[in-house]
């Protein structure tokens, strides 16, 4: 029996049956002439051809976060729902979660969009801000209903133990909230549930290149500047 030390349940993965090389990414390359001054701009114009090239739900991001004093970093995947000129928006449960724990001691985070179609990713740094309860509720509005229900009714990342009912206790919060908004053709915010937006301290673009040779530009400023982003291409 081979020593435990050397046994590996998955170990260079290639993107290929015939190699255990990782592909090679060809698709593009990108050049300081090509950046837009601002980091928005450039993100919007990479997002949007990211939809016209066929990528799949390109507003799915991580995002990532971390809990002080113990530096514990956790990461899920979310929804960009906004672009606007302070920054990128994501919305949650900010009352039960992990990632509202997280922010209460850390109010920062990081997102990273990877669009492998078009061999692309870009990632976002800086602090965050909770959105107003007004703002919030012109995204909640336009929500399908039962995503509004199920936000009420779910205490996000809590544990739903199995002998009190497992899933039927959702279930029936589901049910009493249905109950409890039946009739009503608005159903307004909760007020642990909103928009978190990322203002950027930092914004990298990220076009994938042969021989693990990216090009990778990144745009920084200081928060209390709020100058000209400074854009310096990085090593791979």
């Amino acid at each position: 029996m081979a020593d435990s030390k050397d046994f590996k349940l998955i170990f260079a993965p290639a993107g290929t049956q015939t190699t255990a090389q990782a592909d090679q990414y060809t698709k593009g390359s990108l050049e300081r002439h090509q950046l837009h001054p601002s980091p928005f701009t450039q993100f919007h114009t990479w997002f949007t051809h990211a939809r016209s090239s066929g990528v799949h739900q390109p507003e799915t991001v991580c995002l990532s976060t971390a809990s002080l004093p113990s530096g514990y970093v956790s990461s899920r995947f979310v929804y960009l729902k906004e672009l606007d000129d302070r920054g990128f928006v994501i919305y949650s449960n900010w009352g039960t979660s992990r990632k509202a724990d997280d922010v209460k001691s850390n109010p920062r985070a990081s997102l990273a969009f990877w669009w492998a179609d078009v061999e692309r990713q870009v990632r976002v740094e800086g602090p965050v801000e909770r959105l107003s309860e007004e703002d919030s509720q012109k995204y909640y509005d336009i929500r399908a209903r039962g995503s509004k229900i199920g936000a009420w009714a779910s205490e996000q990342s809590r544990v739903l133990r199995e002998e009190d009912g497992g899933r039927e206790v959702l279930e029936r919060r589901v049910r009493d909230v249905e109950r409890r908004f039946e009739g009503k053709e608005e159903i307004p915010v909760p007020g642990f549930w909103g928009g978190l937006r990322v203002l950027p301290e930092t914004v990298e673009f990220w076009q994938g290149r042969e021989s693990r040779l990216h090009d990778r530009f990144r745009y920084s400023r200081e928060m209390q500047d709020m100058g000209e982003w400074k854009i310096e291409r990085l090593n791979p």
